[in-house]
């Protein structure tokens, strides 16, 4: 078995972590300022830049999803998919994106309520993880709108339990998804 190298009784602070680092990116209510949610994950995106010491390597499309679950009456969503370079403990790097949310207003009236911004932390290479910290994202390879952006960005890239993403991005029926 191999040992991971930030499993929770090591010092996390210590070790390098897994490249690449994926975040989600989603909005589908206006920002604090009115701004539309295309613009807010923009800006959210600018602001991954220099998060926590990372690099902002590459940044999928942005593309158009309707709400999963269904919720009558919600407007769809903007997502897309940022890859990172560099080294963060997981716990601190999922931290940082909660601040970047709250400068959106981001707030959790329910699961899966509509929002002015919501960043995840999808994966940090192959580093599997349970706790605080869920990694890779436990729902990420049941979504279109996760991994056809996701593979954008990291052409090839395997789910660290389930493989090959675009595998599993062939194998899921149909969502309404379209590029923007």
């Amino acid at each position: 078995m191999r040992r991971r190298c930030c499993a929770p009784s090591r010092r996390p602070w210590r070790c390098p972590l897994p490249e690449p680092i994926l975040i989600g990116i989603g909005a589908n209510l206006p920002g604090p300022d009115g701004s539309a949610p295309l613009a807010t994950c923009r800006a959210a995106a600018v602001a991954l830049d220099g998060l926590a010491g990372l690099r902002l390597m590459a940044l999928s499309r942005w593309w158009e999803s309707a709400p999963i679950p269904p919720l009558p009456g919600a407007p769809w969503f903007v997502n897309g998919v940022a890859r990172l370079k560099g080294q963060a403990e997981p716990e601190a790097l999922l931290a940082a994106l909660h601040a970047i949310e709250a400068r959106f207003d981001r707030a959790r009236p329910y699961p899966n309520a509509p929002r002015t911004l919501d960043l995840d932390l999808l994966a940090m290479g192959d580093l599997r993880r349970e706790g605080a910290v869920i990694l890779p994202h436990p729902r990420m390879h049941v979504r279109h709108f996760v991994l056809r952006p996701l593979l954008e960005v990291a052409p090839g890239w395997r789910h660290p339990v389930l493989g090959d993403a675009a595998a599993a991005l062939a194998a899921l029926p149909e969502q309404a998804l379209r590029p923007l």
